[in-house]
């Protein structure tokens, strides 16, 4: 825990990094005897091994066996059947030494046992080493979390998107452990909103900002605060929604998507997310090498900036438009947005060594004229986590069936089973980084990534 004081703060050391380990030896001592005999016949080769059988047959055979065409008929006979085996060998041994480019499996595989739970342990434990508690004169200490757990440079400050993901972590691994008291989480969240109403990152300066208002909301109401005390604060995201006072922000993917998740955990009765909704659909764009199905870049289709296909935008918008069929239902118009986009996942590249284009980690620059000053261009930098993005889309509803019924099941199967362990690869002891920096080991990376591996734990299950 990082207790600080206000004006002065410590800081803790940087989040330590384990060792992943040796990768494991290929010539132990325990290989079996079969694997053993494979490596001898594969090394010896099949034209090779099959010359060997044939000349010892037929220096053992009797003469007697019948004709003379017989006995040569036997030996060339068990001849190439040895040479058919180390040939089968020898690519065995090729399949060995290159597993990268070995198939997908045919069904996703669950983690080890016992992985999860531990996974989970570490996860809580570095919110518990990262959490941020400043002591204010005359006040209760604030208790939260900045944007990344490995930030060490004094002053830390928890921050409205830190601390919602945080909130959000914590309600789902220990909600009731007491050790991180959820009160005073939610307590410091509404002490961080804006002199206005609403809240914004960091870098957005004084005025609130939509996409980061619905997160918090989101996190507040599934923390069971009573709707009447985040009625104002409702009030408040919806007025931020009007084109006319953030148009850049609502030609944005990333803005609409996750205003749309937000509300629909805090006001699923909001007047506004028929009109959110409809504006994801309609910023669609069509993408011709990819069977022509819909997808969604960086900004909308029906607004201004860069709308090329995008795999972790697409998989946003599957997202949010799948929770919005959840919560509000929805028409044939919007079901075929939603299916065609992830029939434009299931369209991408296939998982080759391991990995994809599509799960390419990417950043975007979010520029909108600021608040207080619009001569001022606000710059918010956003990263996407596209392998979980992917992953989430890939496990919502229907999408195995739309598999099922187009590109075939061994093909969602692959596509998922790759993403899962990209998302797991790239974290250690539950901690998920980005990169080596003071913001590499972002909170919401975490909360993404092990909401992937429990939802696909829970898919893979079997009693």
């Amino acid at each position: 825990m990082l207790r600080q004081r206000v004006p002065a703060q410590r800081s803790r050391a940087s989040l330590p990094l384990p060792d992943p380990g040796a990768p494991p030896r290929s010539d132990d001592p325990s290989a079996s005897a079969p694997s053993r005999l494979l490596t001898w016949l594969g090394r010896l080769g099949a034209p090779a091994a099959a010359f060997a059988v044939f000349q010892t047959l037929l220096g053992i055979l009797p003469e007697g066996l019948g004709v003379e065409t017989a006995r040569y008929a036997v030996a060339g006979t068990a001849g190439i059947g040895v040479g058919v085996v180390a040939w089968l060998a020898a690519a065995l041994l090729r399949a060995r030494a290159a597993p990268g480019e070995a198939p997908a499996p045919a069904v996703p595989a669950p983690s080890p046992a016992g992985s999860l739970p531990d996974l989970l342990d570490g996860t809580y434990e570095a919110l518990r080493r990262g959490i941020a508690v400043v002591d204010v004169p005359g006040e209760e200490p604030m208790t939260g979390w900045p944007h990344s757990l490995a930030e060490s440079e004094p002053p830390v400050y928890p921050t409205a998107f830190g601390t919602a993901y945080g909130l959000h972590l914590l309600l789902d691994i220990a909600p009731s452990d007491g050790r991180i008291r959820t009160g005073e989480v939610i307590a410091t969240l509404w002490r961080l909103r804006l002199p206005d109403g609403g809240w914004a990152a960091r870098s957005q300066g004084l005025g609130a900002r939509p996409e980061v208002t619905a997160i918090v909301l989101g996190a507040l109401a599934r923390a069971g605060v009573d709707p009447d005390l985040l009625a104002s604060e409702v009030r408040r995201c919806e007025a931020l929604v009007d084109p006319g006072q953030d148009a850049y922000g609502l030609a944005n993917t990333y803005v609409v998507t996750n205003v749309l998740r937000g509300l629909l955990r805090a006001a699923p009765g909001s007047a506004v997310l028929g009109g959110l909704r409809d504006d994801l659909v309609n910023g669609a764009t069509t993408d011709a090498t990819r069977g022509g199905h819909r997808c969604w870049g960086a900004a909308l289709a029906t607004g201004r900036g860069n709308p090329a296909p995008s795999a972790a935008h697409t998989a946003r918008a599957v997202v949010a438009l799948d929770r919005a069929a959840r919560v509000l239902g929805e028409d044939e118009r919007q079901r075929a947005a939603r299916e065609d986009g992830l029939r434009w996942l299931l369209a991408g590249p296939a998982p080759l060594s391991g990995g994809s284009p599509d799960l390419e980690n990417s950043q975007e620059d979010l520029r909108r004229p600021g608040l207080e000053d619009p001569l001022h261009r606000e710059l918010l930098s956003v990263r996407h986590f596209a392998a979980a993005w992917v992953a989430r889309a890939l496990m919502t509803d229907g999408a195995r069936q739309i598999a099922a019924d187009g590109v075939g099941l061994p093909v969602w199967e692959a596509q998922l089973t790759t993403a899962v362990a990209r998302v797991y690869g790239m974290q250690q002891d539950g901690v998920w980084r980005w990169d080596d920096g003071p913001m590499g080991h972002p909170v919401w990376m975490a909360y993404q990534g092990l909401s992937v591996l429990r939802r696909h734990a829970q898919m893979v299950y079997r009693p």
